[in-house]
């Protein structure tokens, strides 16, 4: 479904990677490695060389705001632009089973951004980018801010939402959470990215 060929840019070398509907890949290695950087030059935020494509379809044949659509990208940190959580989503009210599920009260759109906790925040981010319905999530370290109960209604999320349609890239430094959740596991070192040798 994801076939990346060639893809680098500074601080990466070029990687090869192709990724099925149905998968989820576990991306690991230590901090500065380029775990974040692949996931950004998979999005496009970055200069990049190399070809990366959807079902077939390479990236350069779509406009950027949809590629960013079907490839959706949640950093450690996500974005807000407005004052309250509620403004940052197309149609609020519908996702009310995702923020249950999440253990977020249906009442938090009126929350102000600033009211919130880190944990929160990558709650609502995930929750957010699931309403624009991607086929591929490249996910960098979306739970790290959260607690073991919270971790696992995430997990099981994401694992629903892929089914055997769609797939991710999952950037996490949690060994347990890579074996729950991967389908594969991969790592970068050093801006090279190649399988586990164990």
């Amino acid at each position: 479904m994801l076939t990346i060929n060639d893809l680098a840019r500074p601080g990466l070398e070029p990687v090869n990677l192709e990724i099925s509907a149905g998968e989820i890949v576990a991306i690991m290695g230590p901090s500065g490695a380029g775990k974040s950087l692949l996931l950004r030059a998979i999005s496009d935020l970055d200069p990049n060389t190399g070809m990366v494509m959807l079902g077939g379809r390479a990236r350069e044949a779509m406009p950027a705001p949809t590629w960013r659509k079907e490839v959706g990208y949640l950093p450690a940190e996500p974005g807000w632009w407005a004052e309250t959580v509620g403004e940052h989503f197309q149609n609020w009210p519908s996702q009310q089973d995702s923020l249950a599920t999440l253990g977020m009260p249906g009442d938090c759109g009126d929350w102000p951004i600033s009211r919130l906790s880190t944990g929160e925040r990558q709650r609502l981010g995930l929750v957010r980018l699931l309403e624009g319905v991607p086929q591929v999530l490249l996910l960098d370290e979306p739970t790290s801010g959260l607690d073991a109960d919270t971790v696992e209604s995430t997990e099981r999320l994401i694992r629903d939402y892929i089914g055997t349609q769609r797939c991710c890239l999952w950037v996490t430094h949690d060994d347990a959470q890579a074996g729950r959740m991967a389908t594969r596991c991969l790592r970068i070192e050093a801006g090279r990215l190649a399988e586990p040798t164990s």
